[in-house]
């Protein structure tokens, strides 16, 4: 795994990177020949899905050496429901670390799912001088010295489809167009069994046509879901007859499964009579079936027809959104660490360089460096950024750049002219790399103005567009990175920001692993603006945190489709549900109404701020007074008011370098007085014998 974040923390232990495969089988604990064993033992209060068990994982062979393919299953002890146990042989004079984890094992593959996991940054420790088995300590799972963190885990070969209402997605007619309407999805096994040659559904539906009187292979799945009408909701099961739907509602159904393609969902929908009683059950109204087939893009919007479920005639219309989120494959992550959710409390109010040393199209002045080039990035790493913010997107050959805008122009004339007609707008995602570095490319603001700001075609670091994978090594690694995902988004309107066309997963993807593989120690945040971008960040990786980007309440900027995005309840609501590190605010927002900084803070999140309005001394000075975590700003080396230039993280690892020194100091000086009292009491013993010796050939010679 990737070294990351904290050189503070006092944990020397090498690393080792070790690639998932979906064809590696799970493995028993290894039996050596005088091994001590030892009993894990764990009190469970969390409650489990079918399918889910607690497995135990380390940093020896034994135990799996943290990957989760190899992890250890355990057991309940003597038939309790709330004590898991396993006794397993340890090697002997070694520190063991470990970690418990919820997990749940593929019937079909074996592959293993991690479905929650322990995150404290130091796991859990088997003391050196443990020889025999301990049968009194009982560790709680989640729980290591009141410090509670048992957090989502990632996906390694599983897939999860999400299914999400709102906006009124329900047309039905009249007579029951006002009536609460409850929404159910079941997942159904497409695999045909051979003795009876029907479908098998995971769950009974009150669907006659399509319940089951013998389910003999159940699918392999887990349904959670979320309602953002309650700020507090967190994804829980679904319950018998679903969730009910709210016409200012927003729920999201996350289905997990291991063979996509062969599972289908039956969407029920069910609501209750005028006349029913408190106990009566509800009636089922209507329902659809989705297929596979309807889902192979990433994302999408269906339209569906709703069946009467009695009469099975069309009832109206319902529009589901969907996202199916895949896994990342030959991902580094184990479960050694985690920072998905951890943040020092000694980091407020930090200094972020907006796209390096800040915006440089909306500027007159003669001085500015271009935005998002490594030169602005090593200027506001020279200032003092503890952190700098760009933003990432893809070029035509699927290759991480830093850039900003969705379109830019290029000129049809050599690099030395400019003329009015001689420059064509283009979408970036349209060139390669290799075009993009060796055609004379301008800003949008360039472009639509016709005028040229830069004239650097001969100083490489100045450049425009460069790649993630340089950024990475070359800035300072004390700098830390927040690196923004340019995705296209829907607008109320209707309209898209720009007409994208990469698949979701595959972006991810490329962008994921150009940070896994360069990141080493640095220390990085993603963030977007898209929801489901920032789910896919979070579920597809279990090192970097994630914050969401929000729009709030503004007349600057056109409002999202999607309204998680446009106000900062709903952006911490589903910050909260989807365990992402926090949001990152439009000041805007945040100085109009102060209270919502404790929005997100009361809930434990971390907040960032970002807006033109942080570009003032006395507003950052506002701004971190109100316990901000991090504000996002241009021109560093004028709005700073550092009066030692230098990154929090690079004084944080010096700091523990001369405590790591200081360590070994003592430690050294320990030994020298150690040594030194065993010579001394060897010189003692050496005069003592000497004395022995005379005084024996003393009595010796006078006895003869």
């Amino acid at each position: 795994m990737q070294r990351w974040w904290f050189l503070e923390e006092k944990d020397t232990a090498a690393n080792s990177v070790t690639s998932l495969s979906s064809n590696v089988k799970k493995t028993k604990p290894l039996e050596t020949a005088g091994d001590r064993k030892y009993n894990f033992r764990v009190l469970v209060n969390y409650e489990l899905l079918k399918d889910e068990t607690i497995a135990v994982t380390g940093n020896c062979d034994a135990l799996g050496n943290w990957e989760a393919e190899r992890c250890i299953q355990m057991q309940p002890e003597n038939d309790s429901e709330n004590v898991w146990c396993i006794e397993i042989n340890l090697p002997q004079n070694t520190a063991v670390s470990y970690r418990y984890l919820i997990c749940s094992i593929d019937p079909s593959s074996e592959n293993v799912h991690v479905r929650r996991f322990e995150t404290h940054i130091t796991p859990r420790s088997v003391p050196n001088d443990s020889t025999t088995i301990q049968e009194t300590r009982i560790d709680t799972l989640g729980d290591i010295e009141g410090s509670v963190k048992l957090d989502k885990g990632w996906l390694t070969t599983e897939t999860i489809i999400q299914f999400k209402f709102f906006n009124n997605p329900f047309s039905v007619k009249e007579r029951i167009k006002n009536r609460l309407l409850y929404v159910k999805i079941t997942p159904m096994n497409l695999r045909i069994n051979a003795e009876s040659h029907h479908l098998t559904s995971l769950e009974e539906s009150l669907s006659n046509d399509t319940r089951e009187n013998g389910i003999e292979h159940q699918a392999y799945a887990f349904i959670e879901l979320v309602s953002f009408r309650n700020p507090n909701s967190l994804f829980e099961q679904q319950s018998q007859f679903g969730c009910p739907y709210h016409p200012d509602d927003f729920i999201v159904f996350n289905v997990t499964v291991a063979e996509p393609e062969n599972v289908a969902y039956l969407v029920d929908l069910y609501a209750y009579s005028s006349r029913s009683t408190k106990d009566d059950p509800p009636y089922h109204l209507g329902y659809h079936y989705i297929l596979p087939n309807f889902l192979k893009n990433s994302e999408g919007i269906l339209e569906l027809p709703v069946t009467c479920a009695t009469k099975h005639r069309p009832l109206g219309m319902m529009r589901i959104e969907y996202l199916k989120v895949t896994p990342l494959l030959s991902s580094t992550c184990n479960l050694e660490k985690s920072y998905i959710r951890y943040w020092n409390k000694r980091w407020t109010g930090l200094d972020v360089g907006h796209r390096g040393s800040g915006t440089s199209f909306k500027t007159s002045e003669g001085s500015v460096i271009r935005e998002n080039t490594i030169a602005s990035l090593k200027k506001a790493v020279a200032h003092g950024a503890d952190m700098v913010e760009f933003d990432v997107q893809l070029s035509k050959d699927l290759v991480p750049v830093i850039y900003h805008d969705f379109d830019i122009y290029v000129s049809l004339k050599r690099k030395t002219t400019l003329e009015t007609n001689d420059m064509l707008e283009l979408p970036m995602r349209e060139l390669t790399l290799e075009q993009l570095k060796n055609l004379k490319v301008y800003h949008v603001v360039e472009g639509r103005n016709r005028e040229a700001k830069f004239f650097d075609e001969d100083l490489d670091e100045h450049q425009p567009f460069p790649q993630l994978a340089d950024a990475l090594e070359l800035i300072d690694p004390h700098c830390g990175f927040n690196i923004e995902i340019k995705w296209s988004q829907k607008l109320k309107d209707g309209r898209m920001e720009s007409d994208l066309h990469f698949d979701s997963n595959l972006y991810v993807d490329c962008i994921l692993k150009v940070v896994l593989e360069k990141a080493g120690s640095r220390r990085i945040v993603f963030s977007c603006f898209d929801a489901d971008i920032c789910t896919m960040l979070r579920l597809k990786q279990n090192l970097y945190p994630v914050m969401f980007l929000t729009l709030g309440v503004t007349s600057r900027y056109p409002s999202y489709h999607d309204p998680r995005c446009n106000s900062i309840e709903m952006a911490v609501i589903n910050a909260c549900a989807t365990e992402l590190l926090g949001i990152v605010a439009h000041t805007e927002d945040l100085l109009r109404d102060h209270s919502q900084v404790n929005l997100a803070t009361e809930k434990g999140l971390i907040i960032f701020c970002w807006g033109d309005d942080n570009n003032c001394k006395d507003t950052i000075k506002h701004l971190k007074s109100l316990e901000i975590h991090a504000i996002i700003y241009d021109k560093m080396d004028i709005y700073s008011d550092k009066a030692v230039k230098e990154s929090v993280f690079l004084v944080g690892a010096r700091e523990s370098q001369a405590a790591i020194l200081q360590q070994i100091d003592v430690e050294n000086r320990h030994e020298q007085i150690t040594h030194q009292e065993s010579l001394d009491q060897s010189r003692t013993m050496m005069k003592a014998d000497i004395t022995d010796v005379s005084l024996g050939s003393f009595c010796a010679t006078n006895s003869v």
